[in-house]
């Protein structure tokens, strides 16, 4: 990669444009990379009449150029104040938006499937469905099957990605279309490659239906399915959490797509993201057992732990993702005694701090009424998830490599040192 130079941003005469090489010499980047920072309006182009290739303003690339430049030297790339630059989601003043659309909007009305292609491209793309290859999905079941049975959802998961890929011989294309077509196969191969709780489960329907299949015994009514797939839209991406950080960095060093999805699960499998819901799950089953939640909310203040499936630190007020889905869940009867449980946890806590339900205790009241395991939260959210790392991993391949590369602050004992006896 041509790298930036100081002579490279002289000024260039008034009204001159640049061509898409002169662009791409001047950023340091690529004549693909050009393309996408127009895609995701970083850059305007305009064809000239009678011409063939873009042109480009001089003054913005100049612009965009001084900015990459500081980027390298202070923020995310030195260790500076890691903020990243996105234009996937934002998060303020209690709600949450997806490229500029309120997420709670979109998450209800249209698909999982549809929210993803939203997050991809900015655009929707109505009645759309995920599918994949019988080859994959048979590479992927066979990996998966060999694994204990105690593995986890998320074990199984990351196993599968990493089959799918190895069956990917073109997956170091890094070219949005390419990317794009990666996702759409990937996410049916993880939901496909879990097994079915019922032996002889046919796949078909929408991804939230074959999802269901590996989650609970219980038959798919419409109102459970769409509890579910509004679910995997409201989870798809919630900013930079930590296993989204992760599938930047992977990006960033461009690793493909099944790698970086394979970063964001190994971060998502730690206790205190995607196993959340896992916890509150369990809470819920003891508030249900003992008929109330005074002593279960107790026991956990006594030994010193968070009461799971409260509080979210990016919201003060309503997590807006647990109202939603404590909204549907209302139209299921065999939810009713969850939904008690759950309010008698807030209002008990409430004794001792002010805290709202979070999306983790609104999972945990759909798969405990659903019969679901414990781990069916965090299997949905992975899978939901999956969606926004993948818009998050196409952003990022169309950075600087390796910016988020900060410098480690040593603080051992200074060399230079004997050689240890």
């Amino acid at each position: 990669m041509t790298p930036m130079r100081d002579h490279d941003t002289a000024p260039h005469r008034p009204g001159r444009r640049l061509s898409t090489k002169e662009t791409a010499e001047l950023l340091g980047v690529k004549p693909e990379t050009v393309y996408a920072y127009v895609s995701r309006g970083l850059l305007t182009s305009r064809r000239e009449p009678g011409g063939r290739s873009s042109t480009f303003e001089a003054k913005e690339v100049e612009a965009l150029a001084r900015r990459n430049r500081r980027e390298a030297a202070g923020s995310p790339g030195s260790g500076g104040d890691l903020s990243v630059r996105t234009r996937i989601t934002l998060i303020e003043q209690d709600r949450y938006f997806y490229r500029g659309v309120d997420a709670v909007d979109l998450a209800t009305r249209h698909s999982y499937e549809e929210v993803a292609e939203w997050l991809w491209t900015g655009r929707l793309s109505p009645g759309v469905t995920f599918s994949a290859p019988g080859p994959t999905v048979e590479v992927a079941r066979r990996a998966v099957d060999a694994l204990s049975e105690h593995a986890s959802p998320v074990d199984r998961l990351r196993v599968a990605a990493i089959a799918a890929a190895a069956e990917d011989p073109l997956r170091f294309d890094l070219s949005e279309d390419a990317v794009l077509n990666t996702a759409r196969v990937l996410i049916p191969t993880l939901v496909a490659a879990l097994p079915p709780v019922r032996p002889g489960h046919k796949d078909g329907g929408p991804l939230a239906q074959r999802l269901w299949g590996r989650l609970t015994g219980h038959p798919a009514d419409e109102a459970s399915l769409r509890v579910l797939d509004t679910a995997l839209a409201l989870l798809a991406d919630h900013d930079l959490a930590a296993s989204t950080l992760a599938v930047r960095v992977a990006a960033s060093a461009r690793a493909h797509a099944y790698a970086a999805v394979s970063a964001g699960l190994g971060v998502l499998e730690g206790p205190l993201h995607g196993a959340a819901s896992g916890l509150a799950h369990r809470m819920l089953l003891d508030v249900l057992d003992q008929g109330t939640a005074v002593p279960v909310i107790a026991d956990e203040l006594r030994a010193g732990r968070r009461v799971p499936g409260l509080g979210h630190r990016l919201y003060a007020g309503e997590d807006p993702r647990a109202r939603v889905l404590f909204g549907l869940l209302e139209q299921l009867p065999r939810a009713e005694s969850a939904l008690l449980a759950a309010r008698d946890i807030v209002a008990t806590t409430a004794r001792h701090t002010s805290l709202h339900a979070n999306v983790d205790l609104a999972l945990a009241v759909f798969t405990a009424s659903s019969g679901m395991p414990a781990t069916a939260g965090e299997t949905i959210f992975a899978v939901a998830r999956t969606a926004g790392w993948i818009a998050h991993a196409l952003e990022e391949y169309g950075e600087r490599p390796l910016r988020m590369r900060p410098s480690g602050h040593y603080v051992g004992p200074r060399p230079p040192r004997p050689l240890p006896e």
